[in-house]
């Protein structure tokens, strides 16, 4: 499991354990799954998905960025209006 948390200059979005994350990167979208490597990268416009025990769940972004490490996902977005 992942230990994803979403902060938005409003407030934290999400704070969980996810199966797995899909990102908007600015050179392509990726996926982080568990034990995913030490990663820092920038994020573009478009949607984060996650995916929990309960299914899945999703948020338009405008930027931002993400940081994983030790199963822990980190972003620091902005959202869309």
């Amino acid at each position: 499991m992942l230990n994803l948390r979403i902060v938005s200059p409003a407030k934290v979005e999400y704070d969980g354990e996810v199966l797995s994350v899909v990102v908007p990167g600015t050179m392509g979208q990726f996926e982080i799954l568990n034990d995913h490597a030490p990663i820092i990268s920038t994020l573009q416009k478009g949607v984060v998905e996650y995916t929990t025990q309960e299914g899945k769940a999703s948020l338009d972004i405008l930027g931002g960025f993400v940081e994983v490490q030790k199963n822990v996902v980190s972003l620091c977005v902005e959202l869309s209006a």
